[in-house]
């Protein structure tokens, strides 16, 4: 097959390339410029799309021997990842932009990009398997070592798009080994830090970075029952499930720290509650999407007048949760969980959001500090299933 090889600058994208060589296929890198005004250095583990690590991804491809090149996807990159960004935190929700990336730029612009070209498959270094059922449907699974899994971060690609990506990584059982082969086969980045925080704010202030995007104006801090103990100097600094940097001006009558329990942009409010009162009993979503066939195509579920049967799979709200057990549903939406009618949705999102039907998902155990805007993927197994964006949650503990 003619594939293209994303190249990050980074150890697992190298060794991906790589084995992609290895197993015969005809490759060609590709890193991605994300960024306008790159830096020229990283900052230990912070940051990406640098031009060190431009450098980086070249010189690995010398090795391996193919032919590498740099896409500009900084303007795609702008409006569909930062852009959402700052869109999302000014509507009050917590968004994940790794998902986006992957949504947007890897798995749609590159891959549009890459099909056009004639090439049939994009390889990522990502942490993750793919299947080929009886019947030549691909389906997604976790990686082997579930200490590096990635498929969280993948759950919003469909079935299109998993039909055209290679994940050479999946069957390693460590990233131990994945250090230890760049080592062998010659990469300079063989025991380069992984990335992580959020690589378009690389010194991690993300609360100051959103104070000079949308500004800061100060607002009110209230309980459960409305009443005002503090004040604060932007809603869009706070999140659900944030303890510090509360202004709160007296102690609770237990005595007993207060946490983020939900963020009101129109008002510039934040409501602030007991731990307790994080617990969600429900999660639900219009814009999902399957990764794969659907539930009921895979046999897993039964569609009725509803919607779609209930059934049992796993929830992970973030890319290092732990799976909880949990039931699944779509159901007709309900006019007054969306009393602003489409919701505080980002025009941006590359998936259109269901008018009709939201994905119900049920913990068989309360979830803690579940913001609007995080992804929930559901597995069956070690299948991802699909996923959506938390349009709204409902708490297990109610008002008092």
């Amino acid at each position: 097959m003619k594939v293209l090889a994303a190249m990050s600058g980074g150890v697992d994208s190298a060794v991906a390339a790589a084995r992609a060589v290895d197993a015969g296929h005809d490759v060609v890198g590709v890193h991605l410029a994300l960024s306008r005004m790159p830096g020229t250095l990283r900052t230990g583990s912070r940051g990406c799309c640098t031009i060190e690590d431009s450098m980086d991804a070249q010189r690995a491809a010398n090795i391996i021997g193919i032919p590498y090149y740099v896409w500009d996807f900084s303007e795609r990159f702008k409006l569909d990842v930062v852009d959402d960004f700052i869109a999302e935190y000014s509507a009050g929700r917590t968004p994940n932009p790794c998902m986006r990336c992957n949504e947007r730029i890897k798995f749609a612009a590159l891959l549009e990009k890459a099909v056009a070209l004639g090439f049939d498959a994009v390889a990522t270094g990502h942490y993750a398997s793919l299947i080929t059922d009886e019947h030549g449907n691909r389906e997604l699974h976790r990686a082997a070592a579930w200490a590096k899994d990635q498929s969280y971060v993948l759950g919003v690609l469909n079935s299109e798009q998993l039909a055209h990506s290679m994940f050479p990584l999946g069957a390693t059982p460590s990233k131990a080994e994945v250090r230890a082969e760049a080592a062998a086969r010659g990469f300079s980045v063989a025991n380069k830090p992984d990335s992580h925080d959020i690589c378009f704010i690389p010194d991690g202030d993300t609360r100051g970075w959103l104070a000079d995007k949308v500004g800061a104006e100060q607002g009110a801090i209230l309980d459960r029952t409305g009443d005002q103990i503090g004040t604060h100097e932007g809603a869009h600094a706070f999140t659900v499930g944030q303890r510090k940097g509360l202004n709160v001006g007296f102690p609770t009558s237990d005595g007993k720290p207060r946490f983020v329990l939900e963020v009101r942009p129109k008002t510039n409010e934040v409501v602030v509650g007991p731990k307790e009162a994080l617990d969600i009993a429900e999660i639900a979503g219009r814009k999902f999407s399957w990764a794969g066939l659907d539930p009921v195509a895979s046999e897993i579920t039964e569609a009725d007048v509803a919607g779609m049967r209930s059934f049992d799979c796993e929830v992970q709200i973030r890319a290092h949760a732990d799976p909880v057990p949990a039931t699944a549903r779509l159901s007709p939406v309900n006019p007054a969980d969306y009393p602003d009618g489409a919701g505080a949705i980002s025009a941006s999102r590359s998936q259109e959001t269901n008018a009709d039907y939201e994905l119900v998902i049920t913990p068989n155990q309360p979830l803690n500090g579940v913001a609007p805007g995080q992804t929930a993927v559901v597995y069956v197994g070690t299948r991802v299933l699909g996923q959506c964006t938390i349009d709204r949650t409902v708490s297990a503990v109610a008002v008092s």
